[in-house]
């Protein structure tokens, strides 16, 4: 039997507030603040890097847009319902990935911004969004994990959606026959441990920013880690998307992640022809 309670760490209330009469959620504010932190980091490291930071302002712009009309897209088509555009839930991280990098390659073209320089001085950034923004999913009680009674599970008896015996039953878990439908299930806590890796890879990411290969080298290394991320955190989620055995449609995308990016990584591996190195002008130059 899965217990309803048995250590303090069990029970999650949402964060919900109401400000000027419309309510504000923990992913909303985590939301608005993943689109703050990026493009600070990455502002920054333009800065450093010698190159006119404010030219950053209409890339966060098409990142947002992308990123945003992105997430829902993959969650409308993951659902099988073009109306799930218009919810307010459903806001899928590889959806908005794949969104968010087509809106700033708009705006590079646009703007005739080198995507190689944009792409690896924007690599911690986007680690960084990432962690703030899974603090969010964390606060409303989504995207949480598979049924477990260990230390330090979680239960989200108002989730969203609740982590109840019907509802995980819906992604496929099984639980005795006399068991309430309504009872609370304690899971993993993926939110948490998501947090954790990304940050994790924000500070590795970061640490390599100063490296020696040509611009979009740090990106390859960002899709590699995010991949290899996402890849692991998939077999502790509830998810009802398993089409390949074990393994889910994230876990998919993941692989390819993982292999553009060592490829990408190894195609930008030295400064050559063609290969412009992180600097506006080579460190030490006059």
């Amino acid at each position: 039997m899965h217990p309803i309670i048995h250590h303090p760490f069990e029970f999650h209330i949402p964060l919900l507030f109401h400000g000027w009469q419309l309510p504000v959620t923990g992913f909303g504010i985590a939301m608005v603040l993943s689109f703050v932190v990026g493009p600070f980091a990455a502002e920054t490291e333009m800065a450093r890097r010698g190159y006119d930071s404010k030219a950053y302002a209409d890339i966060t712009l098409g990142a947002v847009i992308g990123g945003l009309l992105g997430a829902k897209i993959y969650y409308a088509i993951l659902t099988h319902d073009i109306g799930a555009i218009l919810h307010r839930a459903g806001f899928v991280f590889w959806g908005g990935l794949i969104g968010g990098v087509i809106g700033t390659y708009y705006v590079m073209v646009r703007k005739k911004l080198p995507f190689t320089r944009i792409s690896d001085l924007s690599a911690p950034g986007i680690a960084a969004s990432y962690a703030v923004g899974r603090t969010g999913c964390w606060a409303v009680g989504d995207d949480y994990g598979r049924p477990w009674d260990g230390f330090l599970s979680v239960s989200f008896p108002q989730g969203a959606p609740p982590s109840t015996v019907q509802n995980l039953t819906n992604f496929g878990f099984h639980f005795p026959a006399n068991r309430p439908l309504t009872d609370a299930v304690a899971v993993y806590p993926t939110q948490i441990y998501e947090v954790t890796l990304a940050v994790l890879m924000f500070l590795v990411l970061w640490r390599l920013r100063d490296h020696k290969h040509a611009e979009g080298w740090l990106f390859g290394a960002y899709c590699a880690l995010a991949g290899a991320e996402r890849f692991i955190i998939e077999f502790f989620r509830a998810k009802d998307d398993r089409f390949f055995g074990p393994f889910t449609m994230a876990q998919m995308i993941a692989v390819v992640f993982v292999a553009f990016g060592l490829w990408w990584m190894q195609a930008r591996r030295a400064v050559g022809p063609g290969r412009h190195g992180i600097y506006a002008e080579p460190r030490g130059a006059a």
